[in-house]
């Protein structure tokens, strides 16, 4: 077991588990959420940078850090709208109910590539037991989406959520997957240049919403609040990639290890926005956080 893989992962966990939340709870556009979490994260890469003199990965290594920053950027942008997607009856998804789906998608995507395209997991006994416990922790995420009392409109939300959540995974896995290709650059190294392409991405959308659609979040005290919300998502990015690289975890632990951030980001989405759950939601919920912790934690020992 690589003890250094598993702090990082552990500071990629608690990271995802309080972004999301966080980016609701300052509520604001899509764009002012990107905004914010892209630039908090380019303030820390900044100062992490100038710390510790790190030097700046040059060509191609280069090229793919950013590439899969701004690739992450256009997958969380599409993940915000679907927090904010309401149904007939006015009722907001949520991060509670959002966060779920994604990981499920995310989980999926990254293992198949680490295993298939990477190697992870080598062994047949490995690879069945990991695809166990990959199955264990979808259930386990459907379940953290129960409601007992289902609201008129509530299923054609959820498909609807599904589908921007799909076109969202694009961009997560090229951000996962476009790291493993660099050349002897560690996952401290790509930090930088990867917050560079997440800026530009946030600058780009900013400055379209200004330009098309004459609204300024230049202006808007709720875009410096989302930046707070990028520091969070900063420790996350940061703790990933290293997790991630081939000599600490690898991709595919390192990732399902990552998505037990679901757990904090349910319950405090839950409790920070006020989502009023009756027993029977909470135990169902519970169930599915409990498999998902259990199933994930298996694969660091893989």
């Amino acid at each position: 077991m690589n003890m250094a893989g598993l702090f990082f992962a552990a500071l990629a966990i608690i990271g995802w588990s309080a972004y999301p939340t966080l980016v609701s709870k300052f509520g604001g556009t899509p764009t002012q959420g990107i905004f914010g979490a892209t630039w908090g994260t380019l303030i820390v890469a900044t100062v992490l940078l100038v710390v510790t003199g790190m030097d700046i990965p040059t060509g191609m290594n280069f090229w793919l850090s950013v590439a899969s920053g701004a690739a992450w950027a256009f997958g969380n942008v599409l993940t915000i709208v679907a927090f904010g997607m309401k149904d007939s009856s006015g009722h907001v998804l949520g991060s509670a109910k959002a966060m779920p789906i994604s990981t499920a998608f995310q989980i999926t995507a990254n293992v198949l590539w680490g295993v298939i395209m990477l190697g992870n997991w080598p062994s047949a006994q490995s690879r069945f037991i990991g695809a166990i416990a990959v199955i264990i922790i979808l259930i386990g995420a459907y379940l953290t989406t129960y409601q007992e009392q289902k609201t008129e409109g509530n299923l054609d939300l959820l498909l609807k959520a599904v589908g921007v959540l799909l076109i969202a995974q694009i961009g997560y896995s090229l951000y996962g997957i476009l790291p493993q290709y660099t050349q002897n650059t560690d996952g401290l190294h790509m930090f930088f240049p990867q917050a560079l392409g997440m800026a530009a991405f946030g600058l780009g959308l900013a400055l379209f919403d200004l330009i098309k659609k004459q609204d300024n979040i230049f202006a808007k005290p709720v875009t410096y609040k989302q930046i707070f919300s990028g520091f969070f998502f900063a420790m996350a990015a940061l703790g990933y990639l290293v997790s991630a690289q081939p000599a600490m975890l690898g991709l595919a632990t390192g990732f399902v290890l990552s998505q037990m951030s679901i757990v904090g980001a349910t319950v405090s989405g839950i409790l920070v926005m006020h989502v009023q759950k009756t027993k029977k939601e909470w135990l169902v919920i519970s169930i599915g956080l409990v498999m998902i912790v259990g199933a994930a934690s298996i694969t660091a020992f893989l």
